[in-house]
C-alpha cells in the first residue's frame, strides 16, 4: 500500500522522485498528522484542514512564501480557515532540513488539489530561513495575503 501511495504521489507531482514523495508522506505522518489528521482534514476548531487548501494558497508566489514562513517559524493566534475560526498553536519546524521541509510541503500541497499541485524546493526554504519571523508578523502576512488573494 505504501509503495502504491508513493507511486501515485510521484505520478501526480511529476517532478518528484519516488524517494521525495515517500519522504514528504513519511515526514507528514510523523510530524503533522497528529494534529491535521492523516488525510489533512484537520480537527474542527482546533487544527485547520490542509487538504484542498494548501495547494491553492501555494498557487501564488506570496502564498508560497507565507507557507514557508509558517513551516520555518510556526504560527499561533487566531485565524480563519474554510469559514471556521481557530485559536491554535503550530510549532516551528526549522529543525528539519530544507529538503525535508520542501518534501513535506510539496506533499501537503498535493492533498486534494486539482491539476498539477505546486512543488516546493529546498532553495525556497534556504532563502526564507535567513530572516526568522515572529508569529505576529506571520499573522500579519496572512492578513495581507488574504486581502490580495482570498484564502480558502
Amino acid at each position: 500500500m505504501f509503495k502504491c501511495t508513493a507511486f501515485l504521489l510521484t505520478v501526480a507531482l511529476g517532478a518528484l522522485s519516488v524517494a521525495q514523495a515517500e519522504d514528504g508522506l513519511a515526514i507528514y505522518n510523523s510530524k503533522c498528522s497528529v494534529c491535521h489528521q492523516t488525510s489533512g482534514i484537520g480537527s474542527p476548531s482546533q487544527f485547520p484542514p490542509l487538504s484542498g487548501r494548501v495547494g491553492k494558497i501555494a498557487g501564488f508566489p506570496e502564498g508560497k512564501a507565507y507557507l514557508t514562513h509558517v513551516l520555518l517559524n510556526g504560527l499561533h493566534g487566531p485565524l480563519e480557515a474554510s469559514d471556521v475560526s481557530y485559536m491554535g498553536y503550530m510549532p516551528p519546524f526549522k529543525s528539519l532540513t530544507d529538503e525535508e521541509l520542501a518534501a513535506v510541503l510539496t506533499y501537503v500541497s498535493s492533498l486534494n488539489t486539482p491539476g498539477t499541485p505546486p512543488v516546493f524546493s529546498a532553495d525556497e526554504f534556504k532563502a526564507q530561513r535567513v530572516t526568522p519571523m515572529k508569529a505576529k508578523d506571520i499573522l500579519s502576512e496572512r492578513e495581507a495575503l488574504n486581502a490580495l488573494h482570498p484564502l480558502p
